[in-house]
């Protein structure tokens, strides 16, 4: 068992962006600056809870994932690590990152990270194998860091948390159907009923792609409405908005790996941007 391949375990990659959504709630939360203690503990069992789902989820997905030829090297299908010990590690790591969020941070945010915990593999995972609406199941508990990072430091749940969330969750959308699209045939070999499985024409992809992404920019501008943003945010979210929702057109009406990469790469890259023109127009321009 080599430590780099529990690494792995954990998604780390993908689980730094779940920690960049929690810090952005808890600066929004507060323009006074996060204590420091907050911070950590926060970063430190937000992190461990996040790399335990992803470990369980591997476990669960095991089979699934051997089939696929983008996860099939991955240390479960490819046996560099065994069923047991996966298992022991993610429960492990999640029981750590709840207990730390609990005891040196507050009972709301160890809540929510547990209802996560808890949606992403116990409705998530086995709706993947059923349902291509599980994409907007998998949504739900993606788009609940920022609402850990929220709560962390007010111990609430307000408004600007749910708009926070209701921007993560659309994005996902966009995002995902690209990769789906990209990966259809991958999908298709261990039968997973994502929507490109589901419709090989792409039509109803391209259409939910758009559509979503469409929704997205007024929800992106909710956080005005909040308190959060002034006229500054409203320029830049639009304009982001505004060019995430032209290449979802393209991607939907010229169905391609060519268009699903850009879809794909300008969504990677419209979420770090959003966020940080939130975080300087609340703490350095309102």
């Amino acid at each position: 068992m080599r430590p780099l391949d529990l690494l792995l375990l954990t998604k780390p990659r993908l689980n730094l962006l779940v920690l960049l959504t929690t810090l952005v709630g808890m600066h929004l939360a507060t323009p006074d600056g996060v204590p420091i203690a907050n911070l950590l503990h926060t970063l430190l069992g937000t992190a461990f809870v996040a790399g335990g789902a992803a470990a369980l989820n591997q476990v669960l997905e095991r089979d699934t994932d051997g089939l696929m030829h983008r996860t099939r090297t991955r240390p479960l299908p490819d046996g560099r690590l065994k069923t047991p010990a996966s298992m022991g590690f993610g429960l492990l790591l999640s029981f750590i990152g709840l207990l730390e969020l609990l005891w040196a941070v507050n009972v709301i945010a160890a809540t929510v990270a547990g209802i996560t915990l808890v949606s992403y593999l116990l409705l998530y995972t086995p709706l993947k194998q059923r349902t291509w609406l599980s994409t907007m199941v998998g949504a739900f508990p993606g788009a609940l860091p920022p609402v850990i990072g929220w709560s962390a430091v007010t111990g609430d749940i307000a408004l600007p948390a749910i708009a926070l969330f209701g921007i993560v969750f659309m994005w996902q959308i966009p995002h995902f159907f690209a990769i789906a699209w990209i990966h259809r045939e991958d999908y298709a070999r261990a039968d997973i009923p994502l929507l490109p499985v589901l419709e090989p024409d792409g039509r109803s992809t391209g259409r939910q792609a758009y559509i979503y992404t469409a929704l997205l920019l007024p929800v992106s501008l909710t956080p005005v409405l909040t308190g959060l943003g002034s006229s500054y945010y409203v320029i830049v979210a639009v304009a982001l908005g505004v060019a995430l929702l032209a290449l979802s057109i393209r991607f939907a009406k010229r169905l391609s790996i060519e268009t699903a990469h850009h879809l794909f790469l300008a969504s990677i890259i419209y979420l770090p941007l959003l966020w940080s023109a939130l975080v300087i127009d609340h703490l350095w321009l309102s």
